[in-house]
């Protein structure tokens, strides 16, 4: 394994269990604890980690965005699930709009059996793992590319998405609050997600349990603002209650 694989794995346990012990990853990855001590200071300089002694915990930067190839792996199973359920959801000649969020990359798998679909997204791993359906109609939204990831931002992709109106969008975000609502880590994901969601007759916010009740850095919209939330565990009594006086669709 690579350093920068290993670091990966590391940041990927972090984001799933909080924190990480030296001795329990130089034992997992069969390597020192001297050098697991310096992909932890490796982390902890680039901002992605917190080094503690005897092993790092996950660092709570709103602002800071994983890497791509981290963030496929981080609860990996429980997108899996929701993505299933949205796939549900889409039937033969619909329009749809996806984000370029790890969640909507995995819908994609579910629904290739659908006939006559037409997607426009702004994740160019979606335009690749597309590229096998030319009886599609698949739509890029162009941008700029962001930095350390596969998703199309700016200016030239809001654009491209407001002169569009489909039957569904699917976003994922950072977070999820009932006071401050549907949250992500920076402005330009941030304002794709809120034009996309403007772009739909159905809302769907597909979000793992793990994002209820927190905060990220740049609001996305209300909750009031999604038609169905998608995630993939019963949430709380509080957040069933909360989901139904708004009148969005709770899905688990």
């Amino acid at each position: 394994m690579l350093a920068i694989e290993r670091r990966n794995a590391i940041l990927a346990k972090l984001a799933t269990d909080g924190k990480v012990i030296v001795s329990d990853l130089s034992e997992e990855f069969q390597v020192t604890e001297e050098t697991i001590r310096r992909d932890l200071e490796k982390l902890d300089k680039e901002g992605l980690a917190k080094k503690t002694y005897g092993g790092a915990v996950v660092l709570d930067n709103h602002g800071t965005d994983l890497p791509y190839n981290v963030r496929k792996r981080v609860n990996a199973n429980f997108k899996e699930v929701i993505a299933q359920k949205i796939a549900e959801m889409i039937h033969d000649g619909d329009t749809i709009m996806l984000d370029a969020s790890t969640t909507a990359i995995s819908v994609t798998k579910y629904i290739k059996s659908r006939e006559n679909i037409t997607i426009v997204t702004n994740s160019v791993e979606i335009l690749l793992d597309l590229a096998d359906k030319p009886e599609w109609n698949i739509l890029s939204t162009g941008g700029m590319l962001k930095k350390g990831s596969l998703a199309l931002v700016g200016p030239s992709a809001e654009k491209m998405i407001s002169g569009f109106h489909v039957d569904i969008a699917v976003c994922s975000s950072k977070g999820i609050d009932m006071s401050m609502g549907i949250s992500d880590s920076n402005e330009k994901d941030a304002q794709i997600k809120e034009a996309i969601f403007s772009a739909a007759d159905k809302r769907i916010l597909a979000i793992d349990s793990s994002k209820f009740d927190k905060c990220s850095f740049v609001k996305v919209g209300d909750v009031r603002d999604i038609d169905i939330l998608v995630t993939n565990e019963r949430p709380s009594d509080a957040w069933l209650s909360y989901c139904k006086e708004h009148h969005v669709e709770l899905i688990y």
